[in-house]
């Protein structure tokens, strides 16, 4: 599986550089900038890239936007943010898109090296992987607050579990309910959200996202 990497801090894109080698990923090409990242993107055309959001030369966006200029050439192309920041307009549009695998972990929230990797080849594979508190401040400051008041606390639950790209047999299992009691809470959702029901969790995770985040 190929990896391109984009991550301005040597140690850390070093120390990702051996930890994917030693699962089996081949890093074609690990950079540092924002340009270097769209090159290195459009070229290699990899499996999956794992991309920081504030590179050089500003520190801003740079590596959001040249993941999404890179995806408007190659559709699809597989992304997992890896950052210490939710950059808010640009993760919304990566997250809206309904083609390929999205990511968007914090760096600060990695603590298990085997649950990364896992979250790696998720995105690679065209799932999702979401930290709950990238859902969280993507609800709370884009949210539409009219339908999500008719959730119930539990519905807010599932929606967020939902997020994180977990599957209804995975939510039952969190929540310890019955996976026919999640499906009535995920109907319920999408119903009161005014979504079309979908049994692709990756698209239906989208929609929610997408939809909530404008």
């Amino acid at each position: 599986m190929r990896v391109v990497i984009a991550e301005d801090l040597a140690l850390l894109r070093d120390g990702l550089i051996r930890l994917l080698g030693a699962f089996g990923f081949e890093v074609v090409e690990a950079v540092d900038n924002g340009p270097s990242l769209q090159r290195a993107l459009t070229t290699h055309r990899p499996d999956v890239a794992v991309v920081d959001v504030r590179l050089p030369p500003t520190f801003t966006d740079e590596g959001l936007r040249a993941a999404l200029e890179a995806r408007r050439e190659i559709p699809g192309l597989p992304v997992l943010v890896l950052s210490q920041h939710v950059e808010q307009l640009y993760a919304r549009e990566l997250l809206s898109d309904s083609t390929g695998g999205i990511g968007y972990l914090l760096k600060d929230r990695v603590s298990d090296v085997k649950v990364f990797v896992e979250a790696v080849r998720r995105v690679a594979d065209g799932g999702t992987a979401l930290d709950p508190d990238v859902v969280a401040q993507l609800l709370t400051r884009h949210a539409r607050e009219e339908p999500l008041q008719q959730l119930t606390p539990r519905e807010r639950e599932v929606l967020g579990l939902m997020a994180e790209g977990r599957s209804n047999a995975a939510i039952a299992g969190k929540l310890f309910v019955t996976e026919k009691a999640i499906s009535k809470h995920t109907n319920s959702i999408f119903g009161k959200l005014g979504l079309p029901q979908s049994e692709d969790d990756n698209r239906r995770v989208l929609a929610v996202l997408a939809y909530l985040g404008t």
